[in-house]
């Protein structure tokens, strides 16, 4: 083995009380951990650091070279991360070095801990929008394409109870622009990264900043936006307007990308109902985050469009 057997965080380690895959995925991680140092003849570099769905282990390559080893949950949505890394080659986003998709390993190039929170939000759009340019290649063919995801989300959207606590015309809206987006030659074809948001920018030595954590399809540029404003929600809140904070970022974003508004717009809408409608379906019981978040997304909803 090379250099000492890694401890898993705490907290990380805890999300085994998920489900019994997680307990099973996280009772093998330590052994997959070691293996895969074995494997690349890494190094111990710093103390692992986690987010929702994969621990993150600061190493050094056999030439010395800083990296990360990202270990992720297997899961649908980091299926094809390595290829997109893969398409991007380094061009707005962290260079893969090597991956192993069976074990949902990646080497990749390491950044800083600094991402896009520290910078004014209006700011931080910017930049944002300063890579879509360069992450927006023509996708892979191995991508799932989000015209089918929009045909199911039209279904699904107009099956929720009409007593659902979110207007019914949001709902009926949404459902209706994603059907039209399903049937729209212009949704699909662009590598977009979907989950493009302040906390997936950091700060690196090779560039100011760089994209990570792709959750990747093969679709429409302007799909990109909508995270920008539900991430910094507080900043919203505590703004005392949340029309006005809601379309200032909007319109940050897509004036700097040069995108079309209205094409932004609808994208949005039907997101934070998309995002809604996974709240409504998820079988938990009522709680404050979950009234929270339904309220954040009819919000954003009236916000761009009145």
């Amino acid at each position: 083995m090379v250099g000492p057997r890694v401890e898993i965080p705490p907290k990380f380690a805890a999300f085994a009380d998920r489900s019994a895959d997680w307990a099973a995925w996280l009772d093998a991680l330590p052994r997959l951990v070691a293996d895969v140092m074995d494997d690349w003849a890494l190094r111990y570099d710093g103390s692992p650091a986690h987010g929702e769905c994969a621990v993150v282990i600061p190493v050094t390559t056999p030439e010395g070279e800083p990296a990360v080893v990202k270990y992720g949950w297997p899961h649908e949505e980091a299926e094809f991360e390595h290829l997109a890394l893969r398409e991007w080659r380094g061009n707005g986003a962290v260079r893969l070095l090597r991956a192993d998709p069976r074990r949902f390993a990646l080497l990749l190039e390491r950044a800083h801990t600094r991402d896009l929170t520290t910078l004014p939000v209006l700011d931080a759009c910017e930049e944002v929008a300063g890579l879509y340019g360069r992450l927006h290649v023509s996708a892979p063919p191995q991508l799932q394409r989000l015209s089918d995801l929009c045909g199911d989300w039209s279904g699904r959207l107009l099956a929720l109870p009409t007593g659902a606590p979110v207007p019914r015309r949001y709902v009926e809206q949404a459902s209706s622009l994603a059907a039209d987006f399903a049937s729209d030659a212009d949704t699909d074809g662009r590598l977009i990264h979907t989950d493009l948001h302040f906390e997936n920018v950091l700060a690196a030595d090779r560039e100011p900043w760089l994209a990570i954590d792709p959750k990747p399809l093969s679709g429409d540029p302007h799909y990109e936006v909508a995270p920008l404003l539900w991430n910094r929600w507080d900043e919203i809140i505590e703004s005392g307007d949340v029309r006005r904070s809601v379309r200032e970022r909007l319109h940050s974003t897509i004036d700097a990308a040069s995108l079309d508004e209205d094409r932004a717009r609808d994208w949005a809408v039907v997101r934070v109902m998309v995002n809604a409608m996974w709240e409504l379906e998820e079988p938990s019981p009522p709680s404050d985050e979950k009234a929270n978040w339904l309220a954040e997304a009819v919000l954003i909803a009236k916000a761009v469009q009145d």
